[in-house]
């Protein structure tokens, strides 16, 4: 009878962990960067110019149980515009969008980190636009929100000359390698 007990409890746990998505750390906060590996053309785009692992970033908002991305994207969810938007974790991190993500923490103070948070979140219905200042992309950002926070992450930008891309852009690579960031968590997505 324990056995079978134990059997059911396990059961139902895990059933519970695999219904709840991709989890980022245990001490994960919000303000922490989850990068993420597309499956879309542009993330192939972005990978085949920046040679990295990763093509897409967001910020954690919300907390444990209810965390949510706040983001720059092209439209994932049809009817919905391109631009700054808020989606459950599990949505963004979900194998039809991503073959692999790693969780990264910024090294900063709770009061900076709740004022990115606040910056990024008034950046909502903000249009993605790679090539427009009216608009904003992924790691432009995530990288203001910290800036505007009064965090430096010390980044460099890259120079591209594509035909419809001029000027010099932060890819995600050199956001991933800001010495501000520490590495908390790696997972393969499948796919």
């Amino acid at each position: 009878m324990i056995r079978w007990a134990l059997a059911l409890l396990a059961f139902c746990l895990a059933s519970v962990c695999l219904a709840g998505g991709p989890a980022p750390p245990a001490d994960a906060q919000a303000g922490d960067l989850v990068f993420r590996r597309g499956t879309e053309s542009v993330s192939a785009m972005v990978l085949a110019v920046d040679g990295g692992e990763f093509s897409h970033v967001g910020m954690l908002v919300g907390h444990a149980g209810a965390w949510q991305v706040v983001h720059a994207t092209p439209s994932e969810v049809r009817g919905r515009a391109d631009g700054v938007v808020v989606d459950d974790l599990a949505f963004f991190l979900d194998p039809a969008r991503s073959r692999g993500h790693a969780f990264y923490r910024v090294d900063a103070p709770a009061g900076r980190r709740d004022a990115a948070v606040g910056h990024a979140l008034a950046r909502r219905g903000t249009p993605f636009r790679m090539a427009d200042p009216a608009g904003t992309y992924c790691t432009l950002l995530v990288w203001e929100a910290w800036r505007r926070a009064g965090i430096d992450l010390d980044v460099h930008f890259t120079r591209l000359a594509l035909p419809l891309m001029q000027g010099d852009y932060l890819l995600p690579t050199p956001l991933s390698r800001s010495a501000r960031l520490r590495r908390r968590a790696v997972a393969e997505d499948g796919g």
